[in-house]
């Protein structure tokens, strides 16, 4: 399995992961700040992006794996991992099995909560896709619509200013959305989503890898779904960004490369 990813800079590693139904072109605005202090590393996801598109059940797993993967094929050590949304939960999975080439974790607006129909909340159209895409049928007729209104709203609905979303990084993802058996991985990525919830029992497991948890003060989780993964993770920091939705590399993409950036400064370690 193929999977199409970017190297910039130089420095420390860090691994960019991003957000469900997006690409790691999502990080587009903070990449060339951070590429001055990192070596900075973002693949699409199977299924996401142009990496390649197997038939597989879309499940927590199965993106852990397939990030496990990609750490081992490139022998990344040492590795901060920053994720946004599954990006996130992905994060603190792997640090929940003690992955030894992960040491830092920023995990941002993990979703990990509401049996993973966190994107429900986006918008009215965004509840219409999660609600159909769990009836056999009619998701896949719904899903293979694929219109660029819906498109557009789920995304903006991650937003808090929707003019964060640079008009051409809507139309790319609306293309990316039309290539061949790219519907169905997402279909099945939205069927599969309470595994993103089940998984966090393993973020107890947490000991040696330094977590920072942070979250837009707009985004889709609620408070107290926020507050459970710092019970989950004791040790964790917090951090709360304002005027942040759930896309916040788009949103705050500033406050994202100061939380990356202070958790070096704060660790010590470089």
């Amino acid at each position: 399995m193929k999977l199409r990813y970017i190297e910039e800079g130089s420095g420390p590693n860090l691994v960019l992961l991003h957000t469900l139904r997006t690409q790691l072109d999502i990080f587009q605005k903070v990449i060339p700040e951070l590429s001055r202090k990192f070596t900075v590393y973002a693949p699409d996801y199977p299924g996401h992006g142009y990496s390649d598109i197997p038939k597989a059940d879309y499940d927590a797993s199965f993106f852990v794996r397939a990030v496990e993967g990609f750490l081992d094929t490139l022998d990344l050590r040492n590795v901060t991992l920053c994720g946004v949304s599954i990006g996130g939960s992905i994060s603190l999975i792997l640090a929940g099995r003690q992955n030894p080439r992960v040491s830092r974790v920023i995990a941002i607006n993990p979703y990990d909560y509401a049996k993973g129909r966190g994107m429900a909340r986006s918008s009215p159209l965004g509840w219409m896709i999660v609600t159909t895409s769990r009836i056999p049928v009619i998701g896949e007729i719904v899903m293979r619509l694929r219109n660029f209104i819906i498109t557009k709203a789920v995304l903006q609905g991650g937003v808090v200013n929707p003019e964060s979303i640079p008009p051409e990084l809507l139309e790319e993802m609306y293309r990316v959305g039309n290539r061949p058996g790219h519907y169905l991985a997402f279909i099945s990525l939205l069927r599969n989503a309470p595994s993103w919830e089940a998984a966090t029992k393993v973020y107890g497991n947490i000991s040696q890898v330094s977590v920072r948890l942070v979250g837009g003060d707009r985004d889709w989780a609620k408070r107290g779904e926020r507050q459970r993964d710092s019970r989950l993770i004791p040790q964790a920091e917090t951090a709360t960004i304002e005027n942040g939705g759930h896309f916040l590399p788009l949103d705050q993409p500033g406050a994202v490369v100061e939380q990356i950036r202070d958790r070096f400064t704060v660790s010590g370690r470089t």
